[in-house]
Formats: C-alpha cells, sequence, structure tokens
C-alpha cells in the first residue's frame, strides 16, 4: 500500500517538474531577448530545482517517519527473558526455561569491560564520539566496497543496530533506513550512551536463540559474563554479524578464531589493551561448553521446573525472567554426584546398575542434593530398552528414581514400626523372640508347611543370615534389622497403626494395605525416595514434620519476591518416642554383633543414627540414616528391579552414604542427640522383666496385644498367633539344649 502511495507522489511530481521545465525555458527565451545573461539565468534555474529538491526530500522523511514507534518502548516494554533456576547462594545457574530467545537482563557494570572494549573495538569504536550516525564510518565503508568491489562492510552503529534490532526489520529498503537514522538521532537525544550500550548488549543476538551477554557466557562458556577473559570476550565479539555462520560448532569455527584475533589487534590499536595482553590472549585455547543446553543438578532441575510449569505455566517461564533461587546446595550437590560415579565402578560388578541420593536439611525440608541416576547424560542400557518407563532397562538415565520412583524399602522401613510400638507402650528394652514362628494361623505351628489349605503361602520369615537369637530387646531387633522380632511387632503393633505412622511422618505410596500384610515391616510396599528421606528427618527433629521444600524464593524481572518459602513445623511424633528411636539407630554397640563395631554407618566423632534395608529377592538396597542437621538416603538397584548378585545395603549404598554424610555434618558445628528419659512405672514386662519363676513365655501370655498398657489377658489362647509364639519358643528351646 506504502509503495503504490510512493509511485503516485512520484509521478505527479515528475508531471511538476516538467511543467516547471516548460515554465523555465519560455523565461529564459524571453530573457535573451531582453539581452539578460545566460549564465544568471541558469543559476536561477537550478536553484529552483534545488529547493523542490529539498522539499521532496523533507516530505519523504515525513512521510516514512509519521508513525515511527517512540523511542520510550526500551522504558516502557521489557524485553523477553527466559527464567533462571539458580542454587541456594543464587551464583550457580543451573538452568535456563526459554522459548525463542534465551535472554538473561544483567547492570551495566555485571558485563565485563573485556567484552565491551571489543564490541566497541569491532562494532563501533566512534561510539561515545558520534550522535547516532557516523557520517565519517559510513564514507569509510563505501569506500572500501568500492575498492573490494562488494559489500564487506557496513557503516551501522551500535545504536542503529539496536533500533534495527528493537523497532525495525532486516529488510534492506530506503524506507527502512530512513526511519533507522532518525529513531537513531531520536534514541541519542533522549538516553545516554551507557543505558544504549547497555540495551545493546542485553538485547543483541548470538546464536542458538540465545539473546544478550550473559545468555551468551553462560552458554558457550558456562561462565558470567562479568567473568569473560579477553579471549573469551573477543569470540563473542566475533559472532555478533553472523552468529549462525561463525558458530563454534559449525564448519566456519577456524573464521571465528580469526576474526577473534582480528578484534584482539583492534583493541590493541584503540589502546583497550598492550601487546603483552594481546599476545597472551591470541595464545589463549578456547573451551567452547560440550552442551550448549547447560543444566546442573538435572533430576532436581526438572523437579522445580515441574512445580513451576504447573504454578505459572510454560510460556510465562519461558517470557517473563524469572529469578528462581532453589534449596539446592551446589558444592554438595557436586560431590554427591561425583560420589555416586566413582561408586558404580564397584557396583556395576554386583549387577547394580543405578544409583539414587536425596539429602535434606530436617529442620527446614529444604532439599539440599538430589540425583535421580547416577547419570542424567550417559545412554541408558541396554540398547534398545524402553526409556520412557524404565521398566526393561537396567539403567535409565532420564527417569528419576528419587521423585518418581516407587521402589520396596526392605528393612529401612522398620524405624516407623517401631516408633508405633513405642507410641503403644513398647519400650526399647522391650523383649521378643526371636525364633522361628509361624505367622499365618491356618498353617502348622512348627512352620513346616509352604501352603495353608486355602492354598494360600505360609508366612515364617527368616533373618537375612538364616540365624536365631532367642530372646532379644527391642532395641537390639532394631539396631541388628532382625527380620522375625519385627513382623512380631507389626503382629503386636497393627498394620493400620503402622500406616498411619508413616502416612503421618509424609509417606502418601502406602495405600493398599490389603496387600501388605505382616511383610509391610521388611518393606512389602512402595515408597519413593524423597519422602522416606524426609520421613527419616523427622526423627533427626524430634517429631516435627517440615515437607521437602525446594524453593527458598521465586523474583520477577525486576526483582519483586513473588513467591517465597513460607512451609511450617508441625508435630507428628512424640519428642520422647522420637529420642529412642535416635537413641537405637545411633548406637554402634547395639549393632556391633551383626555389622561389627568398625561398620559404614559408625562415625567415632559424630552422633549419626543409620538404618539399611536390602529387599527379598535383593532388587533393591537401601541406607537411610541422619545427624541434627542432615538427612540423607542412598538406593541402589536397576530401573527394572532385576536383582542384584545378593550385596546387602550396606555393602553397596551405604559407602556412597558415609561419604556424602562425612562430607556434610564436617560443615557445621558438631550437634549430638538427646537421650531419651528413662521410663519408669510401666508393666516390667513392657521393660523386658519377665518373671523369673514363670517358664520362658511370649509376651503375649503377659499383656493384651490392643493394649499393652492396660490389665492382662484372662486367657492368652484368645489371641489367634499366642500358641504359634509359644510353639516357637518351645521348638527353639529344645533345639537348642541339642545344640552345643
Amino acid at each position: 500500500m506504502q509503495k503504490n502511495k510512493f509511485k503516485g507522489l512520484l509521478k505527479k511530481y515528475l508531471v511538476f517538474v516538467k511543467k516547471t521545465k516548460k515554465y523555465f525555458h519560455k523565461i529564459i527565451t524571453l530573457k535573451n531577448k531582453r539581452g539578460k545573461l545566460f549564465v544568471v539565468i541558469i543559476a536561477k534555474y537550478m536553484l529552483f530545482l534545488f529547493l523542490a529538491f529539498c522539499i521532496f526530500i523533507l516530505f519523504l522523511f515525513f512521510y516514512y517517519t509519521y508513525n515511527l514507534p517512540r523511542p520510550e518502548k526500551f522504558t516502557e516494554t521489557p524485553f523477553i527473558q527466559s527464567t533462571k533456576i539458580y542454587d541456594r547462594t543464587g551464583d550457580t545457574l543451573l538452568y535456563d526455561i526459554y522459548g525463542e530467545e534465551k535472554r538473561a537482563i544483567v547492570a551495566f557494570d555485571k558485563i565485563s569491560d573485556n567484552l565491551k572494549h571489543a564490541v566497541l573495538s569491532s562494532e563501533d569504536a566512534r561510539f561515545y564520539q558520534h550522535k547516532g550516525v557516523d557520517l565519517r564510518s559510513i564514507i569509510r565503508s563505501v569506500l572500501v566496497n568500492l575498492k573490494l568491489q562488494s559489500v564487506s562492510q557496513g557503516g551501522s552503529t551500535i545504536t542503529q543496530q539496536l533500533v534495527r534490532s528493537v523497532y525495525l526489520t532486516k529488510q534492506k529498503t530506503l524506507s527502512r533506513k530512513i526511519r533507522e537514522l532518525v529513531l537513531s538521532i531520536e534514541l541519542e537525544r533522549r538516553y545516554s550512551k551507557d543505558q544504549i550500550f547497555d540495551w545493546y548488549l542485553n538485547k543483541i543476538p548470538f546464536g542458538v536463540n540465545t539473546y544478550g551477554a550473559e545468555s551468551a557466557s553462560q552458554t558457550y562458556f558456562n561462565k558470567s559474563a562479568l567473568e569473560l577473559s579477553l579471549a573469551e570476550a573477543a569470540a563473542l565479539t566475533a559472532l555478533i554479524p553472523a552468529p549462525s555462520y561463525y558458530s563454534p560448532y559449525g564448519r566456519h569455527k577456524d573464521l571465528l578464531l580469526q576474526k577473534k584475533d582480528y578484534i584482539l589487534e583492534r583493541m590493541e590499536q584503540l589502546g583497550y589493551i598492550n601487546n603483552e595482553q594481546l599476545l597472551a590472549a591470541k595464545q589463549e585455547e578456547l573451551k567452547f561448553s560440550e552442551n550448549l543446553v547447560s543444566i546442573k543438578a538435572p533430576h532436581f532441575v526438572m523437579y522445580v521446573k515441574k512445580y513451576l510449569e504447573e504454578k505459572y505455566g510454560e510460556d510465562f517461564l519461558k517470557e517473563k525472567g524469572l529469578k528462581v533461587y532453589t534449596t539446592l546446595d551446589w558444592e554438595l550437590q557436586d560431590y554427591a554426584e561425583k560420589t555416586i560415579k566413582e561408586a558404580d565402578k564397584t557396583n556395576v560388578q554386583f549387577n547394580a546398575n543405578n544409583t539414587a541420593l536425596v539429602v535434606i536439611n530436617p529442620k527446614t525440608g529444604e532439599i539440599l542434593s538430589l540425583v535421580g541416576s547416577k547419570d542424567y547424560f550417559e545412554k541408558s542400557y541396554p540398547e534398545g530398552c524402553d526409556q520412557k518407563t524404565g521398566k526393561t532397562c537396567l539403567f535409565e538415565a532420564k527417569f528419576d528414581v528419587a521423585t518418581m520412583g516407587f521402589r520396596q524399602p526392605g528393612s529401612s522401613f522398620k524405624p516407623f514400626v517401631y516408633a508405633t510400638a513405642f507410641k503403644k507402650g513398647y519400650t526399647p528394652d522391650t523383649a521378643l523372640w526371636d525364633v522361628k514362628t509361624e505367622f499365618n494361623p491356618n498353617c502348622s505351628k512348627d512352620a513346616s508347611q509352604q501352603k495353608d489349605r486355602y492354598g494360600l503361602a505360609c508366612y515364617h520369615p527368616q533373618n537375612y543370615d538364616g540365624l536365631e537369637r532367642g530372646m532379644v530387646s527391642l532395641r537390639s531387633s532394631l539396631a541388628q534389622s532382625l527380620n522375625i522380632p519385627s513382623v512380631e511387632l507389626l503382629y503386636l503393633t497393627g498394620l493400620k497403626d503402622s500406616l498411619k505412622t508413616a502416612q503421618d511422618f509424609g509417606i502418601t505410596t502406602l495405600n493398599e494395605p490389603e496387600r501388605y500384610g505382616l511383610s509391610l515391616v521388611l518393606g512389602g510396599g512402595e515408597v519413593n525416595l524423597l519422602e522416606l528421606t524426609s520421613a527419616y528427618g523427622i526423627f533427626a527433629t524430634e517429631g516435627l514434620k517440615t515437607p521437602p521444600v525446594s524453593i527458598l524464593k521465586i523474583e520477577n524481572s525486576n526483582g519483586d519476591i513473588i513467591e517465597k518459602n513460607t512451609k511450617e513445623s508441625t508435630k507428628v511424633l512424640d519428642t520422647q518416642i522420637a529420642r529412642q528411636i535416635n537413641s537405637i539407630l545411633s548406637d554402634n554397640n547395639a549393632r556391633a554383633p551383626i555389622f561389627g563395631v568398625n561398620n559404614a554407618l559408625h562415625f567415632a566423632n559424630y552422633q549419626v543414627a543409620a538404618k539399611t534395608g536390602t529387599t527379598q529377592y535383593f532388587n533393591d538396597a537401601w541406607t537411610m540414616g541422619y545427624s541434627p542437621s542432615f538427612a540423607i538416603g542412598v538406593w541402589v538397584g536397576n530401573n527394572n528391579n532385576a536383582s542384584i548378585n545378593k550385596k546387602t545395603g550396606i555393602g553397596l549404598a551405604a559407602p556412597v552414604w558415609r561419604k556424602v554424610m562425612e562430607k556434610a555434618i564436617t560443615s557445621l558445628p558438631k550437634e549430638n542427640f538427646t537421650k531419651p528419659a528413662a521410663v519408669k512405672d510401666i508393666n516390667p514386662v513392657l521393660l523386658g522383666q519377665f518373671p523369673k519363676t514363670d517358664e520362658p513365655h511370649s509376651i503375649l501370655h503377659y499383656i493384651n496385644r490392643k493394649d499393652p498398657l492396660g490389665p492382662p489377658p484372662q486367657d492368652p489362647n484368645n489371641d489367634p498367633l499366642y500358641p504359634f509364639f509359644e510353639e516357637g519358643i518351645k521348638n527353639w528351646l529344645s533345639l537348642s539344649k541339642t545344640t552345643p
């Protein structure tokens, strides 16, 4: 439409010039007849044409600039900015969420002088002298282009480039050039040089959807724009004219490096650097990032990203420039990732192909470290396995076992059953019998059957070493992870109440009680590592529950806080009971008969509570533990649930757990658990004190299972499993008399 208007105006102008020419021809003829000088007449004729030309040029400027956007657009309409996810300090960028433009706006003083000087040297050496348009530069570029007979140099200033990228298109037309010149002059009239240069450095594209100096620095060199070396700054500057062509990942990397050296030489010529700096910068070996999509702590980042997308929407995150400060301790995370990779060299020899880890501050619920698989960037295997579900993969790199995996916890679930028992009145000194016992009342009492009359499996679990120890305290049973007394305790405590304790602790996955039965205490239900680690942290805080937290605060592009962690603690367990569990799980002497004195769970100078877990068919190996300030959980196994080569949790998971725990607890002042108060004025049987005159009986002979603190049962045989418990004791005593 504008083109048709221009043609009409031009046609009218040509008609006007033609008529004017005829008119002047008549005047000239007339004047000659009167003897006027021909030179004077020609001068008047040319003056008239010049005035007509000037009027026409002014008209064109008005026509092409009457609807120009206002320069205030820079302050009224913010640039599209990507969302940045940081560690807890804000110093480490973990991930950048962006759409078509990956950009981070930073202050002018947060951009290296090296980059500023490189850009000035290459793009506009007289930037601080001209007024938006540099006639000297234009003339020089025209002469160079004529000499080379090609358009190899442009005369656009930094201001013109900025105007072109923000307001206009790159189409090379007369109208666009006129609009560009006018806007450049107007922009310079309204704003300072530093402000314009600031906008330019935060706006210009550097390739691979990356805009602005900060994003370019992070993308290509994994560092901030403030940290760029001379050579790195020159290389980024070399990308500006043609980012795709000069890409360090393309075919013209050699040309990029040549251009980088040319820019360095220009910097020396202009006095920004000396000859010594020039030579050093030329010799510097540039190390471009291997991954254009930079991501640190990937599984944790994806966990945070999922939350952000659900709350704010994907498009909002890609454009509004949020700054997300997470709870992650990058130093601890980096150490944990390296520890897992090192341990993997041993674990794969036992057909344990994956590892996950979670570290939580139990006092605040903050997730300090989260590793969802041993290596997010490694290829899944075996080749051709189902990577979407990981069901057929021994190792699936992208699947986050820590937050999405549902794995059986083995004996690491036992503390929740013991805590439930302590609620009911049992104590760490309460004694149970670790003897072969049948728990299906439809099977024979001597635990010799495999199926009952209904075709259901009989249930007589064994300890992992196959041994029986007779009468044992609950302290010894939990510390040594004995299975038979633990199943007996779940029976005494009740499945329903034990599940309620687990749910109160934040474990949300145990929703099928009819499926678990008494095997629950041995890890018969599925949990995920994040929830289990958080639940263990409740013991550390003496019963205070704070749900897992991954974000400290979120700021918008203006620096205003739009979200802040406000999660509060709730009391879910009596302090005395928590202290009893802490006392047992940190008791190395109680643990030693099974694990040895110098085991991986013991720290000579620190109080640390710990519990291992291994599932029945060696599918999963766990080590869970905590200090007053850190709760750490480690899982080792295979994504497809394949069995490990019979290595327990302490053999595979504990070495990783120990190294990370040691790193964590030595970073803070030493803290100890508070000792539980002594239990008094209670049924002596609950303290492990049976009448010495009686023959050996199970605890069901002295207490009512439904009310342990109440009066003893009138007829113990009313309990369906009482005869089975008694039979187990009788058989064990009989066998022990004949065994030397």
